[in-house]
């Protein structure tokens, strides 16, 4: 098994980076031809997922988790650390942390318009650290 480090730094408030690329890298680097990665980004207020990473897109997801999970001062959270993100806490758990993903042919498994991404929902600026974890 072999293990990566992706750093990124963030704005926060659902911010939404492509990580596409550095994982390319990664495998590239690395030649890995076939295999797994294991992604996890370390923290509790930011997630990974897949999505069209496209200026429209962006804009609708960071508007539906405001919609579903709002900001608001009022989250229990908030009073028992005296801070203002319960809601990130919320959207993190709701998205999740981690997740596999395949490789093939030296190539991330994704379709045409499918990128791998970062959202960072805390309310302040972050560097975030994605664990790769490679089976090959």
């Amino acid at each position: 098994m072999l293990t990566k480090y992706i750093r990124v730094k963030t704005k926060g408030n659902s911010d939404i980076i492509d990580i596409t690329p550095q994982l390319g890298k990664i495998l590239e680097d690395e030649k890995i031809d076939d295999g797994i990665i294991f992604l996890s980004v370390i923290g509790s207020t930011a997630a990974l997922t897949t999505m069209e990473y496209e200026g429209g897109l962006v804009k609708d997801l960071k508007d539906t988790f405001e919609a579903l999970l709002p900001y608001r001062d009022d989250y229990a959270h908030n009073s028992t650390w005296s801070d203002d993100n319960g809601h990130s806490h919320l959207r993190s758990a709701f998205i999740k942390t981690n997740f596999f993903i395949s490789v093939t042919d030296g190539k991330l498994d994704l379709g045409a318009w499918q990128q791998v991404v970062l959202i960072d929902f805390d309310t302040k600026v972050r560097d975030r650290k994605i664990v790769a974890k490679i089976i090959t």
